[in-house]
C-alpha cells in the first residue's frame, strides 16, 4: 500500500536559520496574544466553565530527561478535578502501556482522558483553557497547537497566532491529545499498537463517521523539543506497523489530514 498516511516531513527544527525563524515566529504570536489581552481573558472565561472530571495518562522514559514532573505539576494546578497516573516504558510500546494504565484507571465518569507524552512543556493555565476551547466548538478530539520552534510532523498542527482553536480533519496521536468522554467507547481501549503511527489517520475516519468536531487548540501551545521525534524507536518499524495496521482499516490521507475546516479567531 503506499504510505499516503505520513506528513512526508519530520518536523524537527534544526539549524540557526530555521530555529532563528521559529523563535521570531513564537516571538511575534505570544505578543499578539498579549496586545489583545488573550491569557487574562481566557483565564477569566475558563474560570466560569463547569467543573470536569480529567484523567490524565502518560508513559515516561526512565533511561533520558524527562518532563512528566513538571507536566504533571502544570495539569495539578487546574480548576479542575484531575486524576493522574503515569508508568515507565519498560521495553513496551506507548499504547501497550496507555493500555495498561486504562485498565488500572479506567475512565469510569471522566469527563475527558488526556494523554501526555514525557517530552512536552505546557503553558501556565493549560488544563483550564484547553478544556473551555474544546466544548466552546464542541470539539469530541482536541490537541494543543506546536509553538513554532516545536518538532512537529504535520503544519495544520502548528500554532496559527491569529486564531484561539481551529477546527480540522486531522488531530495527531500526540505529543498530547484529549478525548471528550462521548469517544470512549469508540476509541478505548486503543490497539494494541506499540508506536501508533497511522492511529490518528484512522482516529479521523471514525469521528467523520460519527460526526464528531475535532481539532486544534491554538491558544494554548505546547513546545516539544526535548528529544528528536521517533529517538526511542525504529522509524521503519513504526511504519510497518501502520501500513499493518491501516491495510483493513479506513483512514484519512495525509493531504486530507492536513486541512483546516474552520478557524474560531474568538469564543464569544
Amino acid at each position: 500500500m503506499p504510505d499516503d498516511f505520513l506528513s512526508g516531513e519530520s518536523g524537527y527544527v534544526s539549524g540557526i536559520r530555521a530555529t532563528t525563524k521559529a523563535v521570531a515566529a513564537d516571538a511575534l504570536a505570544d505578543a499578539l496574544q498579549l496586545l489583545r489581552l488573550q491569557p487574562w481573558r481566557l483565564r477569566r472565561a475558563a474560570g466560569g466553565w463547569p467543573r470536569r472530571r480529567v484523567l490524565a495518562l502518560g508513559v515516561e522514559r526512565t533511561d533520558a530527561p524527562n518532563l512528566i514532573a513538571g507536566a504533571r505539576e502544570e495539569l495539578a494546578r487546574s480548576r479542575h478535578e484531575l486524576r493522574f497516573a503515569a508508568a515507565p516504558a519498560e521495553g513496551r510500546g506507548k499504547f501497550e502501556n496507555l493500555n495498561l494504565l486504562l485498565a488500572a484507571n479506567p475512565p469510569d465518569g471522566d469527563d475527558w482522558l488526556l494523554v501526555i507524552d514525557d517530552d512536552v512543556a505546557l503553558p501556565r493555565g493549560f488544563l483550564d483553557a484547553f478544556i473551555f476551547l474544546a466544548e466552546r466548538f464542541q470539539l469530541r478530539l482536541a490537541q494543543p497547537a506546536h509553538r513554532s520552534r516545536s518538532h512537529a510532523a504535520w503544519k495544520v498542527t502548528r500554532r496559527r497566532a491569529t486564531a484561539v482553536a481551529r477546527e480540522t480533519a486531522f488531530v495527531e496521536i500526540g505529543p498530547v491529545v484529549g478525548f471528550a468522554a462521548q469517544t470512549f467507547d469508540a476509541l478505548l481501549p486503543f490497539p494494541e499498537l506499540r508506536a501508533g503511527w497511522g492511529l490518528d489517520a484512522h482516529w479521523s475516519e471514525i469521528a467523520r463517521a460519527h460526526g464528531w468536531r475535532i481539532g486544534v487548540i491554538d491558544a494554548t501551545p505546547i513546545a516539544h523539543g526535548l528529544r528528536p521525534i521517533a529517538s526511542s524507536y525504529d522509524r521503519r518499524e513504526a511504519i510497518e506497523e501502520a501500513r499493518q495496521f491501516l491495510s483493513s482499516r479506513p483512514y484519512t490521507k495525509a493531504v486530507d489530514a492536513q486541512r483546516t475546516l474552520a478557524t474560531h479567531r474568538s469564543w464569544r
